[in-house]
């Protein structure tokens, strides 16, 4: 997609400090509390099982998951939920209207402790947003 004399590649958020593990993020996890953290690592570690082109590194203090080093996902704890962000998700597809957020790019999935989710939707979420940015980078 091209805007003007932007294309996708141009528009992404990139870091190209980004590792296959990043300690700092296991030490992030760790430190959430109990009901947040186990949240927080679980779909993490959904994200990370994308493949083994999966980079990671904290980046505005919550594990960030790239392919290469374009950013794609993320999770980040609060006081009472979990967000499981995508950096470009106001251009996924949402058919089973999990996404929350009204900024130009980046949508979230709000969980919070006791609430049901629907494991495969978000699943489906995660994966097409690892599969999107692999298509923006021509992979």
């Amino acid at each position: 997609m091209t805007r003007g004399n932007e294309t996708d590649a141009t528009r992404l958020l990139r870091f190209p400090g980004a590792v296959p593990r990043d300690p700092a993020i296991e030490a992030w996890l760790n430190e959430r509390p109990e009901e947040l953290g186990a949240i927080a690592r679980r779909w993490f570690e959904t994200v990370r099982a994308c493949g083994a082109d999966v980079r990671e590194r904290l980046h505005d203090g919550h594990p960030t998951a790239c392919i290469g080093d374009a950013a794609f996902a993320y999770v980040n704890a609060f006081s009472a939920h979990v967000n499981v962000g995508f950096f470009r998700g106001a251009e996924l597809a949402d058919p089973d209207a999990l996404l929350e957020g009204t900024g130009k790019f980046m949508r979230h999935v709000k969980l919070r402790p006791g609430d049901g989710v629907d494991d495969r939707a978000l699943r489906r979420l995660i994966e097409a947003a690892c599969a999107d940015m692999r298509r923006r980078l021509g992979r």
